[in-house]
């Protein structure tokens, strides 16, 4: 399983790495990952798969939550097929 995960926020040092950390902490490997700065926000997306993931994924979306309050930026998860259905034309 495949989900698309989506940072928006006041670019800040360590960004990526908060991220990277939780994400690798419960097993989710990041298999693409693009990464802008329009002036001073940072926004990123990144491809990841769920197959080895140590926790629900109502727990990850909660603790990526959580992580984003705490370096001040928004972070969402959604699962691949959601976001597929939702950009489809």
């Amino acid at each position: 399983m495949k989900a698309i995960v989506t940072v928006i926020g006041k670019d800040r040092v360590g960004i990526i790495a908060k991220v990277s950390s939780v994400l690798a902490e419960h097993g989710v490997n990041i298999m693409d990952i693009s990464q802008t700065i329009l002036q001073d926000y940072f926004a990123m997306i990144m491809l990841v798969d769920l197959t080895a993931m140590t926790l629900s994924f109502s727990d990850l979306s909660q603790k990526l939550m959580e992580q984003g309050k705490t370096i001040g930026v928004q972070i969402k998860i959604q699962r691949e097929e959601v976001f597929k259905a939702m950009h489809q034309i």
